[in-house]
């Protein structure tokens, strides 16, 4: 839990890069206690620590209801059918304690709200917005939220703005306004408002040492959403590591620069000079077996 509390929020969308993530970081316990795995940065899974959500729902779950609303319309439910849809999966949840995707379509379907295509997905998104739903980390399905989160309003989002920029730098920096509103799927002019709000320099910098060999996986935070990944990828090598449409592909590499990209079945690929012999037998004893 240390360690997606250093990183604020890990996206877990797949399942497996998520847990490398973190194993790579030093963490052990991959069971999910503490931990809540909701639609957050971005509109895209999280895990973030349980204290962690309630903050980071109020600032990045308005950002995706117009989005939310235009899927669900292009998917075939209209607002009275959504709303229905969002009753039932609560229902079924107060019911059973936690649904699989299987289940929650069943339930969709049982109330005549259409399930097919991604009309599930956006539904539970529904919920999720409102704070209804997220998931559970270990088995990843979906949970009630016992206290559902209010909105942040005024002093409470700025606070909320200003802890977001500091926990996003203690992980990512250095990085500025636009890398932030980029990560977070926020506007611009709240990722500014939220940096406005650090006043030691410390919070911007970080010295550099030097970083052992390491394989990272697909997605991983040191390389996720940044504008311009050049700190990490020469730019000659960037389309090898992002080729487009979101993916992040695992890299190795050394004192923090990617000298190659890799796939468990395929191992890894060196991108221009190879690294040494010692740097190379490091990186290949990281390989999952």
């Amino acid at each position: 839990m240390d360690v997606v509390g250093h990183l604020l929020a890990v996206q877990a969308q797949d399942g497996p890069a998520a847990a490398r993530a973190l194993t790579v970081r030093g963490a052990t316990d991959l069971a999910g206690e503490g931990l809540v795995l909701a639609w957050l940065v971005r509109g895209t899974l999280h895990l973030v620590r349980a204290e962690d959500f309630a903050w980071l729902h109020g600032l990045t779950a308005p950002t995706q209801v117009a989005g939310n609303a235009r899927r669900l319309a292009q998917e075939g439910v209209p607002p009275a059918d959504a709303e229905r849809g969002v009753a039932a999966v609560l229902a079924a949840l107060a019911a059973e304690g936690s649904l699989p995707r299987a289940r929650v379509a069943a339930a969709l379907d049982a109330a005549g709200v259409r399930s097919a295509g991604q009309a599930t997905p956006h539904v539970l998104l529904l919920a999720a917005l409102r704070g209804r739903i997220a998931f559970d980390p270990r088995t990843r399905e979906a949970v009630a939220v016992p206290e559902p989160p209010g909105p942040l309003e005024g002093e409470a989002r700025d606070r909320a703005l200003g802890e977001l920029a500091r926990r996003y730098l203690r992980a990512h920096a250095p990085a500025d306004a636009r890398d932030l509103a980029r990560w977070a799927g926020l506007p611009l002019r709240d990722a500014r408002r939220g940096l406005e709000t650090l006043t030691s320099p410390g919070d911007r910098k970080r010295p550099h040492a030097r970083v052992a060999p390491r394989l990272l996986g697909a997605f991983d935070p040191y390389l996720l959403d940044w504008r311009d990944r050049s700190h990490a990828v020469a730019a000659r090598h960037a389309r090898a590591v992002a080729p487009g449409g979101g993916i992040v592909r695992g890299v190795a590499t050394v004192d923090g620069r990617v000298v190659g990209t890799w796939t468990r079945r395929e191992g890894i690929t060196w991108l221009g000079r190879r690294p040494s012999a010692a740097d190379r037998a490091a990186l290949e004893g990281q390989r999952p077996e």
